[in-house]
């Protein structure tokens, strides 16, 4: 049975996060592991470095056909990064 303090596990991570401010780190490090999983294995395999600095993803690709393709829908991709984290993580991406 319930007590009418208790809380859910969930709350309990994000609160701690909150507390000692690690959700931005947090939110930044599911980002860095979606990438392959939201980008797939073709540009998954071809990028080298992946990291994020000041609300900026920097983006190393060894192919430069895959770049320009991926600077052609840049917006997108930042859109549907934050939208799999939840908040606005990310502002911009830089393709290196």
């Amino acid at each position: 049975m319930r007590k009418p303090n208790d809380i859910t596990l969930k709350q309990a991570i994000d609160k701690l996060l909150n507390h000692y401010k690690l959700k931005g780190k947090f939110d930044e490090t599911g980002i860095l592991v979606m990438w392959p999983e939201i980008m797939g294995s073709a540009v998954a395999n071809r990028t080298k470095q992946i990291y994020i600095h000041q609300k900026k993803l920097f983006v190393r690709i060894e192919s430069s056909v895959v770049k320009n393709e991926l600077l052609m829908v840049k917006s997108a991709i930042v859109d549907k990064l934050n939208e799999k984290a939840g908040s606005q993580v990310i502002t911009d991406i830089v393709f290196l």
